[in-house]
């Protein structure tokens, strides 16, 4: 097998600025947004962080709590789908050298994508050069290659917006995150089977820890082979299916492997019922949107996409990192990592 292209979440940048920067960030209480700001403090940049008052999921974290989880950088609160909020609440007419954005649509339903994967995006680069930004790093997703819902629209509209914006770019499109297939760990220990759409090798994905996709965006400042580039990025290893992720977990716990098998046209009449009712309840046409969402991931590899023969390909897939996801599922299984999953589950 070819080996995949690696992209050391630790090398020494190339040729750039190796100077601390002064970086605006936006995202940074989501668990990668965490992970990328530690990294940035880690690298003696001056880290600024602009969050809502009440950030997290449904609004768990009060701004102490913010504080807490991102210790080492200046935490300041607002509202960043306004533009207004933005520029008095967050640079402050102050000057930075770079802005570096987590931040995502919560759900992916068109309302939140367009809102927040775009028009927020679109505010916060034009506030970014108005503080002398000449660099954005941005975190995407590799599931843009294939754009057939709405938040991936919403996403390659702002990607292009700051391709055509005349800094500097950097655009980070991760895999799958160890987050998003840790759903069933719990339902396995229970003794209930793993479920796969098909036969559970429709689909494959090199995922990323948090911590190692963090590194990746923060030195995406530093070295100048990531400047101007679109950069899809993995974990180690091989690529894996949903199958053998049901099957190592199951080892882990020490129980026989049980699967129960989702036939893909289930979800597509799911679809077709919550669709037809959505033309009537608003409700039903935003849950049609999910079921697609979830559709969509159940068909489509988290991996680079060749437009040649419109197949993944695992090993044009770069890998970055050392932490693996057999070793989470071993770290929550033994009770020394408690995941935190927040708006990510696949079940």
């Amino acid at each position: 097998m070819t080996q995949a292209p690696t992209l050391a979440a630790d090398a020494s940048p190339t040729t750039a600025n190796l100077s601390p920067q002064r970086v605006f960030v936006l995202g940074a209480t989501g668990t990668i947004g965490r992970a990328t700001v530690r990294a940035l403090v880690q690298r003696g940049h001056e880290v600024v962080c602009f969050v809502r008052p009440r950030a997290g999921v449904q609004g768990a974290l009060a701004p102490d709590d913010s504080a807490r989880l991102l210790a080492g950088a200046t935490v300041r609160f607002g509202d960043v789908s306004d533009a207004a909020s933005l520029s008095r609440d967050g640079f402050r007419g102050e000057r930075f050298d770079a802005l570096v954005s987590c931040l995502a649509s919560r759900t992916g339903a068109p309302r939140d994508a367009w809102a927040i994967d775009h028009q927020a995006h679109l505010n916060a680069l034009a506030a970014a050069r108005q503080a002398g930004v000449t660099h954005m790093v941005l975190l995407s997703a590799i599931c843009v290659q294939k754009p057939l819902l709405a938040f991936q629209h919403a996403k390659l509209a702002f990607e292009k917006a700051l391709i055509e914006s005349g800094l500097t770019y950097s655009i980070v499109r991760p895999t799958a995150f160890f987050k998003s297939l840790s759903g069933q760990i719990e339902r396995v220990r229970q003794g209930k089977p793993f479920l796969v759409f098909g036969d559970g090798t429709l689909t494959a994905c090199k995922p990323i820890s948090d911590a190692d996709l963090g590194a990746f965006l923060a030195d995406c400042l530093s070295d100048a082979s990531r400047h101007n580039r679109v950069l899809p990025i993995g974990g180690p290893g091989e690529a894996i299916t949903p199958r053998q992720q049901g099957e190592r977990l199951f080892a882990l716990l020490g129980q026989p492997a049980r699967f129960k098998q989702v036939p893909v046209g289930l979800l597509d009449a799911i679809i077709a019922v919550l669709g037809f009712g959505g033309r009537l309840v608003p409700a039903l046409a935003a849950k049609a949107e999910l079921a697609r969402i979830g559709r969509y991931y159940a068909t489509e590899s988290m991996l680079v996409l060749d437009s040649a023969t419109g197949r993944y390909d695992a090993a044009a897939t770069p890998s970055t990192g050392t932490d693996t996801l057999f070793d989470f599922y071993a770290g929550v299984v033994s009770g020394k990592v408690a995941p935190d999953r927040g708006d990510h589950a696949v079940f």
